[in-house]
């Protein structure tokens, strides 16, 4: 029996397990960007309510409550819960530290809550 005649049916079956394979990696690189995507927006959003509560007139609840409204219009208000603000010091100088603390999305936008936790600062201004 030649060769070919005893390899006929691997064809199929290795287009299979290259097909499975090419399909896990390329949903792991989806979700990958996804996760990266929601880091990124929860960053922004932080340091936008931390310039917002930084602002001369301004309060830790106005920079907490700007960066829900951003977290809740980007990704949901599943992701805008773990939101506090407080005053402290960034590189030497008064600041305000808007964290923020929400799910890391392993399949899809669902993962275990508050395992994702990230700053934004601001110089606080004064009317001096």
């Amino acid at each position: 029996m030649s060769k070919w005649l005893q390899e006929r049916g691997s064809a199929p079956a290795e287009f299979v397990m290259v097909g499975a394979l090419l399909t896990i990696l390329t949903v792991a690189v989806l979700q990958l960007g996804l996760a990266l995507l929601v880091r990124n927006t929860l960053i922004d959003a932080a340091a936008e309510g931390a310039h917002v509560a930084a602002l001369a007139d301004n309060t830790l609840g106005d920079g907490k409550q700007r960066t829900r409204e951003l977290i809740g219009s980007a990704l949901g208000d599943g992701y805008a819960k773990g939101v506090s603000a407080t005053y402290g010091t960034y590189r030497g100088m008064s600041a305000v530290v808007v964290t923020v603390r929400a799910p890391l999305p392993l399949a899809g936008l669902l993962g275990p809550s508050r395992a994702l936790e990230v700053s934004g600062h601001a110089p606080v201004e004064s009317l001096r």
